[in-house]
């Protein structure tokens, strides 16, 4: 008897979860936040990788390869493509650099881990918007 009571509690208790299949609507902690996007960011430096050797090699061929390669990084949309590596670039460094600090028991209370966190979103941006100034 007490076997099917704890059963059926079970059962609604199960039934009674809150379900949020949307994960849009789901609002990570700002430590998640900068962790994904520090894996993120990994990821598409490395696959964007053999692209910028590419360029590098043809651009070192000749000096008519290196004209084309000097042309083509002057588009916009291929400048505004590069800033967003840039960007990449600064929020995975700033990231790793948290990520070294907490793997040796630096900054790692929920609170200091929040305003490290904060910290490395900002210096990502400021440095992109720094670079931008200087090369626009």
């Amino acid at each position: 008897m007490q076997n099917n009571e704890l059963q059926n509690s079970q059962k609604a208790k199960v039934k009674n979860r809150p379900k949020n299949l949307n994960l849009f609507t789901i609002r990570l902690p700002i430590n998640a936040l900068v962790s994904i996007l520090h894996r993120a960011t990994g990821c598409a430096l490395f696959l964007v990788l053999p692209i910028i050797l590419l360029l590098l090699q043809l651009s070192l061929s000749t000096s008519e390869h290196f004209e084309t390669v000097v042309s083509i990084l002057h588009s916009p949309l291929i400048k505004l493509f590069m800033l967003g590596l840039a960007w990449a670039f600064f929020h995975h460094f700033f990231a790793g650099v948290r990520h070294l600090a907490m793997d040796v028991h630096w900054m790692t209370s929920l609170m200091k881990a929040r305003c490290t966190s904060k910290i490395v979103m900002v210096l990502g941006v400021l440095a992109t918007l720094v670079l931008a100034v200087k090369l626009w």
